[in-house]
């Protein structure tokens, strides 16, 4: 660590805090009434469904109000929770601070910051709570704290705001490509079953044991099929049986339809197929879909994507249990608007010129947005090298804090034999 501005002290995260892992609750446990448990999925905002424990948690599982949270195993991140009480499920910690709270939220958050940067690109990412512990980092006076808090919301309340109203521009972009897309495909058409126009199959079955015959092959699943684009930052391999390359090989032009099993709002996702890898199948979950003579690829792809589209696949799927899926039975039955192939080509390339525009403007958008990233980490950055408030040499220096916290919890550790829980001197705001 290089030299430090006057009054601050060198540290760990494991000395000006404690770091409580939550609980490894069992299926068997959940409820449908009581506390929510928090899972990494509720602080990162991918589902909002909750499970419930009605027992009797200890202290140390419980989050209330303000508690600040961090999730250190998957995803990295540090939260503060807003809901009800609650309590911690395993693989987050809940944070007890020995220093200035928000402070010591800032800190946390510039230090993982720094950990997804390492990570990139590494998969899984798992921190060991003694590597967190020691993570070095500098601790200011506590009053220089509270300034740099107050610094710190200061410009980050205007990039909230600035990125609030990017975020909203974005949204509405989202809904005029939507609109784009149903003015053109609005005509006074008939209609076709889908299996009258194009050849519908479904996927490879990954078997758990499979004796390969011919060579691996790439492997589509439906992680790769976003709505309207593929994902092939991750492609799997499969052993194939005999012939199966030949069945279920890609070809350009192919469409590939999420079969489902999982929220009405994602199935029957689709995405155009392009050629990207050479010899390359798909899973049993994923629908393929091979445009005829008469069906231009790009129009089906743009058709199958539109809003009203998936309203119509919603109504076709099936639901147990609340998962919604497709079948190709089903799939052959969705009509499909017949156009002459004249007609497609000119509506495809009218939709093309339009969203291109869109395109460019959310492009903007998005630097916009890493912009504000950049900023908050250079803010982040300055306040924790002493430049983003002067020091005050009549501030109380951090080494006396820091003294002050170890003695205490050296006292609390020989009287109960454990870390302290709670003290009112050490969760200094």
């Amino acid at each position: 660590m290089s030299e430090l501005p006057h009054g601050w002290a060198a540290s760990m995260l494991g000395e000006i805090g404690e770091y409580l892992n939550g609980r490894g609750f069992k299926k068997s446990e959940w409820r449908e009434n009581g506390r929510p448990i928090i899972r990494i999925q509720n602080l990162t905002g991918s589902t909002n469904h909750f499970n419930y424990f009605d027992g009797q948690p200890e202290d140390q599982y419980t989050a209330r109000e303000g508690d600040v949270l961090v999730s250190w195993a998957a995803t990295l991140g540090v939260f503060v929770w807003k809901g009800p009480e609650a309590v911690v499920n395993q693989h987050i910690f809940k944070v007890r601070s020995w220093i200035n709270h928000d402070f010591h939220r800032y800190v946390l958050q510039s230090v993982l910051d720094d950990l997804r940067r390492q990570t990139h690109g590494s998969g899984m990412v798992h921190i060991t709570k003694g590597r967190f512990e020691s993570t070095a980092v500098a601790v200011p006076p506590l009053a220089e704290q509270r300034r740099i808090v107050a610094a710190i919301e200061e410009h980050f309340s205007r990039l909230d705001a600035a990125e609030t109203l990017l975020i909203r521009g974005r949204t509405r972009l989202q809904r005029l490509r939507e609109r784009i897309v149903e003015v053109a495909l609005a005509g006074d058409w008939s209609w076709r079953a889908t299996g009258e126009l194009a050849e519908v199959q479904g996927g490879i079955q990954k078997q758990p044991k499979r004796r390969p015959v011919e060579n691996k092959a790439p492997f589509l699943r439906v992680a790769n099929v976003l709505r309207g684009r593929l994902d092939l930052s991750e492609v799997h391999e499969i052993e194939l049986f005999d012939g199966e390359l030949q069945r279920y090989r890609l070809l350009p032009g192919d469409l590939l339809v999420v079969e489902g099993n999982g929220s009405i709002e994602q199935i029957g996702r689709a995405a155009m197929w392009a050629g990207e890898i050479e010899n390359c199948v798909h899973q049993n979950h994923l629908i393929r879909v091979r445009p005829g003579p008469g069906l231009l690829p790009a129009f089906l792809d743009l058709y199958w994507n539109a809003p009203s589209t998936r309203i119509r696949l919603a109504d076709v799927a099936s639901s147990t249990s609340g998962l919604y899926t497709l079948s190709t039975a089903k799939v052959k039955a969705v009509p499909v608007p017949e156009v002459p192939l004249d007609e497609q080509r000119r509506i495809v390339a009218d939709v093309e010129r339009q969203l291109s525009v869109v395109d460019a403007m959310a492009a903007e958008i998005d630097r916009a947005l890493r912009r504000s990233a950049a900023l908050r980490r250079s803010i982040l950055e300055q306040a924790f090298s002493g430049k983003l408030v002067p020091q005050d040499p009549s501030d109380e220096p951090a080494s006396a804090l820091l003294e002050r916290i170890r003695a205490e919890r050296a006292a609390a550790e020989t009287t109960t034999g454990r870390r302290p829980r709670r003290r009112a001197t050490m969760r200094a705001r």
